[in-house]
């Protein structure tokens, strides 16, 4: 009941603050855009994809951290209180990350439902859409308390590892495995490609999204590989495992700091 209690007022609290409408209403305008200029079908689906890879992680790791900053004078009232530590720890992350998620799914679905995509033959992509934006959201807010609570006296540190760890994940990634592909080229690397993409959740998702839709020309050299050792159902089943991972690992990280700190 307390974590509840924590939860409705950080619910209130951010939709006082109205910037969860406008991340909705982003969500909204272009997936809305994306159908009615490329049709209620995969190629739609896939542009989606694209943006919900770079927004989310963007959204989740920066203000994850931010929040934390934003929510300290709450935060050490609380702890005034006879209130146990992981209670409170699960009260502010769901408080951001329960929202976070239903704006991409509102902002996401409604237009599909509107366009009448979402009882169409896609539906299966659809949802499969919607859970890894879902899992995304958790995972990335997760990775932002974590930064936020590893540098809670120094508020730019914190802002600034969540920025470069999500431009890290986001665009260096892709290009370091490929400078590695070009360095190692002559050795035989499909495996140790494997074990690289599973060490980028932005990755395993991307490579999930295309296996869905089964377009290999697209997946690059690590989703080509990845395709190969596994195929389309087991290669789905084990990114899916490999991204649950990544959300068990910085939640736990986060809730081992949390109960340390000193406030």
């Amino acid at each position: 009941m307390k974590a509840l209690t924590i939860l409705n007022y950080q619910w209130k609290d951010l939709i006082r603050g109205k910037w969860i409408f406008g991340y909705a209403l982003i969500y909204l305008l272009i997936t809305d855009a994306l159908i009615r200029f490329g049709g209620a079908g995969p190629k739609a689906l896939l542009s989606i994809s694209n943006v919900m890879l770079l927004l989310i992680p963007l959204v989740g790791m920066i203000y994850g951290a931010l929040y934390l900053y934003q929510s300290r004078e709450f935060t050490e009232l609380l702890l005034a209180q006879p209130l146990d530590r992981k209670t409170l720890f699960w009260g502010l992350y769901g408080g951001l990350a329960v929202p976070l998620s239903a704006a991409f799914i509102l902002g996401t679905l409604l237009p599909m439902l509107y366009n009448g995509m979402f009882f169409g033959e896609q539906i299966a992509s659809i949802l499969l859409l919607l859970g890894l934006g879902l899992v995304l959201t958790l995972l990335f807010t997760g990775i932002g308390f974590w930064l936020g609570l590893a540098f809670f006296e120094d508020r730019i540190k914190g802002l600034g590892f969540a920025l470069v760890g999500w431009l890290f994940l986001a665009v260096l990634y892709d290009g370091l495995v490929l400078l590695t592909i070009f360095v190692l080229g002559d050795y035989p690397i499909e495996k140790p490609m494997l074990a690289l993409t599973m060490l980028n959740p932005i990755d395993l998702a991307r490579i999930t999204v295309l296996l869905e839709f089964d377009i290999s020309a697209l997946m690059g050299y690590t989703g080509a590989v990845f395709n190969r050792f596994f195929g389309n159902f087991y290669g789905m089943i084990t990114a899916v495992t490999s991204m649950l991972i990544w959300l068990a690992l910085p939640l736990y990280g986060a809730t081992k700091r949390f109960r340390k700190m000193d406030f």
